[in-house]
């Protein structure tokens, strides 16, 4: 009743005014409840006497620019009438009007609302260039209030610095630091640029040159990112998306080389993107372009990387007598040879179906992995958060994201003469460009048991469909399953795709299927342990590759899904949860024509998790 009539113009009211008169006399055992509200109270010094509430309407809005406790008694230097609102500064005005007006909703000749206050606050502490805003009314005659809004600017540019160590299967030792800058107000509609750098080094396990020094790895990186708290648009949006959708525009570039890690990549990367909610539970995304273009500089480096393609390739090589059985395949030329005698047309005898399956398995997987890739693409994401704070246990969350690739330079490849390759795929750059549709679907539940017991669940499904000028999906862009926020039974990359016995270091694939139920309990004060099952698993569909196992063919390939069970601890710090989850194998697909029931449940077999705050 109190919300209902402040936001109505009702300035004075408030809950105490209104009481509630019970009555069970003669009743039956029910309850007459009269809600009572009163007329106002105006005190006086010596009574109080009561009126009926008036509503109340905005005079003027007063916003100060550079308000401080020093500023206070100051007069002010400039000034700005801009459609009804009054701008003041002690110095020169350092904002466009506009910038400043369209985060405040409280207007001149409108009725007052509690409402707009809130929204204004919130509003003004998204530009991330004030700080936390004051806002006072003070009543004037004929049931009129002058707002004064001051705001206190943070500082125009902000340093950060922040340095890592860390340790990995790939890297003995590694430090990386990360210098940035903030530059705020830098075209004077509150607008943010941020500018920021990566450079680091480290020690890999498997060196590739014994000549290397110890630092073999290296990469150095930058970033600029531009906010606008608007849309950046040729045309008015004012109508189509108000201003309080908080709409926002979001500019980014990125570069990064790395060398000497893996097959050595440089990275070039651009986004143009929308953003705006609905609604408070709501958050729309438009990214009108995303460009990648990842170039990789050491491809003869693939089976040193890729040691278990390698292996597999070594012994078909040494089966068939291609080379003696206590040799090896030479890296790169050897290695290249061979493939190409092997998938030569004929099929040179002696080769099996299985190892020229091998083989050409091992060829698609390592073109894939070394071609330059070109990503063009514009994706919409939706998400509906139905939390209402930090601390709310019973919720839903919906994600929803489309992305295609590639769509307009198919329409235009022939118009402006781009060029083919040998697979027929037209190349931008002499690249040839992916083309591809790719949607993801993800649904999160949390049930309050009460008592500090929470049950959770998610699922997820996502399908990525390449066409037009590609034969499957960038490795960037596919699916894995995995790893302490997936499947906590196998590690990252691990699983799949369906019931194939991949010997690969990554396994990835264009489908996903994901269903992970938690309950979640108190131990004792901050101390919380979980019960788990996990299920999913990764497959191909509508692309090149042509393994059985590892491609969805039917609703029967639903048997391939795996289920990982176990239990694990999480301990509040407050600020962040650290999590210790350990996962069983409870139903492995890879084992295709056997009981696939608990075959490694045990510790030995289990996979060990540490995560950072929950999985889902």
């Amino acid at each position: 009743i109190s919300n209902e009539l402040r936001n109505s113009g009702v300035y004075h009211f408030n809950q105490d005014y209104v009481t509630f008169e019970i009555d069970t006399i003669g009743t039956n055992k029910k309850v007459n409840v009269g809600v009572q509200i009163q007329n106002r109270a105006i005190r006086t010094p010596d009574s109080i006497r009561r009126e009926p509430f008036n509503i109340y309407t905005i005079k003027e809005v007063n916003i100060v620019t550079d308000y401080s406790f020093e500023n206070r008694n100051r007069p002010f230097h400039d000034s700005i009438s801009y459609k009804g609102f009054k701008i003041f500064s002690y110095d020169k005005i350092r904002y466009r009007p506009k910038a400043l007006t369209d985060a405040i909703f409280i207007t001149p000749g409108s009725t007052f609302k509690d409402s707009d206050r809130t929204q204004t606050y919130r509003h003004i502490n998204e530009l991330r260039t004030f700080k936390y805003p004051n806002i006072e009314y003070i009543e004037n005659a004929n049931n009129t209030l002058t707002d004064t809004i001051r705001l206190t600017p943070l500082k125009k540019f902000g340093l950060g610095f922040s340095a890592d160590v860390s340790q990995s299967n790939i890297q003995t030792v590694g430090f990386s630091l990360n210098p940035s800058l903030l530059i705020r107000n830098i075209f004077r509609g509150a607008e943010t640029l941020e500018l920021s750098a990566i450079g680091s080094i480290g020690a890999s396990k498997d060196k590739n040159n014994i000549n290397d020094p110890f630092f073999d790895i290296n990469e150095i990186g930058a970033d600029l990112k531009l906010t606008i708290p608007r849309f950046f648009f040729p045309f008015n949006t004012e109508k189509l998306i108000p201003k309080y959708m908080s709409p926002s525009t979001r500019m980014s570039l990125a570069a990064t080389g790395q060398t000497n890690i893996g097959l050595d990549k440089q990275t070039f990367s651009g986004n143009f993107s929308y953003n705006w909610s609905p609604s408070p539970k709501v958050i729309n995304r438009l990214d009108v372009f995303n460009v990648q273009y990842v170039k990789n500089l050491n491809i003869e480096n693939y089976f040193r990387i890729y040691e278990n393609s390698y292996n597999s390739l070594n012994d078909v090589a040494q089966d068939i007598n291609y080379i003696p059985s206590n040799t090896d395949l030479a890296i790169p030329n050897e290695t290249d040879a061979f493939i190409s005698y092997a998938l030569a047309s004929p099929t040179p005898s002696g080769i099996s179906s299985d190892q020229l399956t091998t083989v050409n398995g091992i060829n698609e997987r390592q073109n894939r992995l070394t071609e330059n890739n070109l990503i063009i693409s514009s994706s919409f994401s939706f998400t509906n958060d139905e939390r209402t704070n930090l601390f709310d246990e019973d919720f839903s969350i919906f994600r929803f994201k489309l992305e295609t690739a590639g769509n307009l330079l198919s329409s235009v490849s022939n118009l402006i003469g781009l060029k083919k390759d040998t697979d027929n795929r037209y190349q931008l750059l002499d690249v040839a460009y992916s083309q591809y549709i790719k949607t993801e679907l993800d649904y999160v539940k949390h049930w309050d048991l009460g008592n500090k017991n929470v049950l959770a669940a998610r699922s997820y499904f996502g399908i990525a469909i390449p066409y037009g000028n590609s034969n499957s999906i960038p490795f960037s862009k596919s699916f894995f399953a995995g790893g302490a926020n997936d499947n906590r039974a196998w590690t990252a990359y691990r699983l799949g795709p369906g019931s194939s016995e991949s010997t690969n270091e990554f396994n990835e694939a264009n489908l996903k299927l994901a269903l992970s139920i938690e309950q979640r309990f108190n131990i004792f004060e901050k101390l919380n342990g979980a019960v788990f099952i996990d299920a999913g698993n990764i497959w191909n569909v509508l692309d090149d590759v042509e393994l059985d196992n590892a491609t969805f063919t039917s609703l029967d390939s639903l048997k391939d899904i795996a289920v990982g069970s176990g239990f694990g601890l999480r301990y509040d710090f407050s600020f962040f949860i650290f999590r210790f989850d350990i996962g069983f194998k409870t139903y492995d697909p890879s084992y295709q024509n056997q009981n696939r029931w608990f075959n490694d449940y045990n510790f030995s077999n289990a996979v060990y998790n540490i995560g950072i705050n929950y999985p889902f």
